[in-house]
């Protein structure tokens, strides 16, 4: 099969395209004959900053969509020519999904709803589970309000089709009139540009009690704000970092009995899994989740992927496969 994939860690110019052996399933496993893989930070902050190399060789990409077309012992046949939605195919694995095919365990292999495509299922895994568990964290959010900040990111824009599903009141900030149209169209509630100088009262005026839960991409850049809205006993959920790590006000935090939250999809329990896997499917056959903007590449221009993602391309960066 043709696979992107890197022999060390380095910048994107360490990512080289090749034929190697088709892997076959092993027991509990299926294969999947990818259409889509999707580009998220993890894969070029992994393939830049790691340290050494489990594999002669790593494919990068976590996310897919593609058909099953073979599986292990222990897997239903009837699997075989299953449509379905991958996540976490390179987590400690050489298979990701930047290649005609992958092999992963059969439990991360998720069916695909009917008239799901799979340039949808190619921006579910990382951003839809990482926001689902951000949201969830404290507990339910029907009747709650909840600041996502970057609405028109990723994981910020599946936080808002999830939170909104849940029955929450839903306040994004955007840092510019596309992001914000964008934001609007997964179903924000109210939309504010964080560049402004009232930024603070706009959200405040929408939540005059405060905001129960934020769910933040930038801590350090964004605390000052986030203390300004914050309801007494709220919860700040944070699941990426920064190039410096943020000061902390304890006392500030205290004084508001705040939750400050660290999340990171690699760690998650698998009940934490389980409950993203299971709410995000049931949204997808509701017909309530929406992609993001697709930008394409096909598997050639994978290091462009890579590098279109950390420039913060706006929307969603896919590879189309062979």
């Amino acid at each position: 099969m043709r696979a992107a994939l890197y022999r060390r860690h380095g910048a994107s110019s360490v990512i080289e395209v090749a034929e190697v052996s088709t892997p076959g399933p092993g027991p509990g496993e299926v294969r999947v004959r990818l259409s889509t893989a999707g580009v998220n930070p993890t894969d070029w902050k992994v393939r830049e900053n790691g340290t050494g190399l489990a594999y002669d060789f790593q494919i990068p990409c976590h996310d897919g969509g593609g058909v099953i077309e073979a599986v292990g012992s222990g897997v239903d046949p009837a699997r075989i020519g299953e449509r379905v939605w991958i996540y976490l195919a390179a987590h400690q694995r050489q298979w990701g999904t930047c290649a005609e095919y992958t092999v992963i365990p059969a439990r991360q292999a998720i069916a695909l709803p009917e008239g799901i495509d799979f340039d949808q299922a190619a921006g579910l895994g990382v951003p839809y589970l990482t926001a689902h568990a951000c949201l969830f964290a404290d507990g339910p959010i029907d009747g709650t309000t909840i600041l996502i900040a970057g609405g028109a990111g990723a994981v910020g824009n599946a936080a808002i089709q999830i939170a909104v599903r849940a029955g929450a009141h839903v306040i994004t900030t955007v840092s510019s009139p596309a992001k914000a149209k964008i934001a609007a169209a997964a179903g924000a509630h109210v939309i504010v540009d964080y560049r402004e100088d009232d930024a603070a009262a706009a959200i405040r005026a929408a939540a005059q009690a405060g905001v129960d839960r934020v769910i933040e991409v930038a801590l350090g850049a964004n605390l000052e704000l986030d203390l300004a809205v914050i309801a007494p006993h709220g919860s700040i959920v944070t699941y990426a970092s920064e190039p410096s790590d943020p000061t902390i006000p304890v006392r500030a935090l205290m004084t508001a009995n705040v939750n400050l939250r660290f999340m990171l999809l690699y760690g998650f329990t698998p009940a934490m899994l389980a409950a993203g896997i299971a709410d995000v499917t049931d949204g997808l056959a509701e017909g309530v989740y929406t992609s993001l903007p697709l930008t394409r590449f096909d598997l050639e221009q994978a290091a462009a992927a890579q590098d279109a993602v950390q420039a913060n391309a706006v929307g969603k960066v896919i590879i189309d496969l062979p």
